[in-house]
């Protein structure tokens, strides 16, 4: 060992990813022991710290030069010893001078009080909160105000963080860059409004609503009336996920949708409200669109606010096929229960997307307008690598039997098809066409069947959800 030069062994350690593997090399020898030291940038611990503090502290000491730490307590039990709570990290901020990355995962003993501590971090660029229930607004703010580098922003299952000033603190200082807020049910789709121009830094927004609170705040007229007074500027915006969210017309989430100009990925999930109009705005805006995933709801329970229910048509589609020609990944899920029974996508608004955009990968799921007919245009998808079907039961062995003749088709997925059997796959067992085949839940597809259809093969059968 101690005939190696320094960069050999450093890139011998930079090749061992798991904690475990580098804390057991660094045992092997004192020259490895100090040169893993200085390497080590990350840190995860969580149930093993203990007592916590003390452990904290001896491996911030160990490794000085932590800039991303990971403090994860999933699964957590009293037996396991004391959580890291708020003096924690008062500890973390005093010996983790270069933190640049912290994410917390269901540390509930932590406080306000302990996100106060973190505001002597000032290089600090990015914050994950993942179930701190003790932890509020206020305590959020605090830590935004001594990290004036805060650009990403992680906020999961944060019960009590209710949108008070940290959102407008945050937009008018324009610092944040990643902003993801999921099922925190204090926070509606109006008090996005108070990011005001802090909407022109932000590259990616994921906003997902809890399904059980999603119209607690959606009659707040002060937030009604924010969205209408001013503009939202969009122009940094590259990815977009909406998930159980109202979008209502003319204001709020719809004015977000038509002023994305640098736009590549687009997801909205059970959205409420979204009309024609605000994909048409959205496609002539956003041309640098390279993938799309939609998951139609089939709720009609809607507020007074909201009006009519409202399907999305093909007009969405022709209008991303004309101006989205860099498009090239597509989800179209509908929701479990009934089929909509008024307009929504049909085939062809599915086929102008594939015939106009240079398609890869292609996801269809409860899509009933997709059958055999739509098997066989697709023979015509001339970058289509990766097709995956869920519980589309217009397609048999007649539609199935046309993948032979797609392309460029390497990946084939099959989730709970109820009309496709071992002779639909026949032909790709002579020909070896696929790199790749999973097959699981579907009834009439044995595991004989799958053999030698694809250099990889995945079986799985999992009847009970025909039950």
């Amino acid at each position: 060992m101690d005939c190696l030069p320094d960069q050999l062994i450093w890139e011998i350690l930079v090749k061992l990813k798991t904690t475990a593997d580098r804390s057991s090399a660094s045992l092997a020898c004192k020259r490895l022991y100090e040169l893993e030291r200085e390497q080590r940038h990350i840190l995860r611990v969580g149930c093993g710290l203990d007592p916590a503090h003390e452990a904290l502290a001896s491996l911030c000491t160990r490794f000085p030069n932590l800039s991303k730490v990971d403090i994860t307590y999933s699964g957590w039990m009293s037996r396991l010893g004391k959580q890291l709570d708020d003096q924690g990290l008062l500890v973390l901020a005093n010996h983790c001078t270069s933190l640049v990355d912290l994410t917390l995962r269901f540390c509930t003993f932590i406080t306000d009080s302990g996100l106060g501590h973190l505001a002597s971090c000032k290089q600090l660029r990015a914050l994950k909160l993942n179930f701190t229930p003790r932890v509020t607004g206020c305590g959020i703010l605090s830590l935004a105000v001594g990290c004036k580098k805060l650009a990403t922003l992680h906020l999961i299952r944060c019960l009590n963080v209710s949108s008070v000033e940290w959102l407008e603190y945050l937009g008018k200082i324009e610092t944040l860059e990643d902003l993801s807020i999921k099922k925190c049910r204090a926070i509606g789709e109006g008090d996005l409004a108070k990011l005001g121009s802090g909407w022109r830094k932000l590259t990616r927004l994921l906003f997902e609503v809890d399904v059980n609170y999603r119209y607690m705040k959606v009659h707040n007229p002060l937030a009604v009336d924010r969205w209408q007074r001013q503009s939202t500027p969009c122009e940094s915006m590259k990815e977009l996920s909406l998930v159980n969210c109202i979008v209502s017309p003319g204001r709020g989430l719809s004015c977000v949708l038509g002023n994305c100009e640098k736009l590549e990925k687009l997801h909205l999930d059970m959205c409420v409200g979204v009309r024609d109009c605000d994909m048409m705005s959205l496609a002539q805006k956003s041309r640098n669109l390279k993938s799309l995933s939609l998951r139609i709801s089939s709720d009609t329970s809607l507020p007074a606010l909201i009006g009519n229910p409202v399907r999305l048509t093909d007009e969405s589609f022709k209008a991303i096929a004309r101006n989205c020609s860099q498009l090239e990944s597509v989800k179209l899920s509908f929701s479990d229960g009934e089929f909509p029974s008024f307009p929504s996508f049909t085939l062809t608004g599915i086929l102008t997307l594939i015939q106009n955009c240079p398609i890869r990968v292609l996801t269809l799921d409860h899509v009933s307008s997709f059958s055999d007919y739509g098997m066989e245009a697709l023979c015509s998808a001339h970058c289509l690598d990766t097709l995956e079907l869920s519980k589309c039961q217009e397609i048999s062995d007649e539609g199935l039997m046309h993948v032979r003749h797609f392309p460029l088709l390497r990946t084939l997925r099959l989730w709970k098809c109820l009309g496709v059997t071992d002779a639909g796959l026949k032909p790709l067992v002579e020909l070896q066409k696929l790199e790749f085949l999973a097959v699981e839940d579907c009834p009439l597809i044995s595991e004989e069947g799958v053999q030698g259809s694809a250099m990889f093969v995945s079986y799985k059968q999992d009847l009970r959800w025909m039950i």
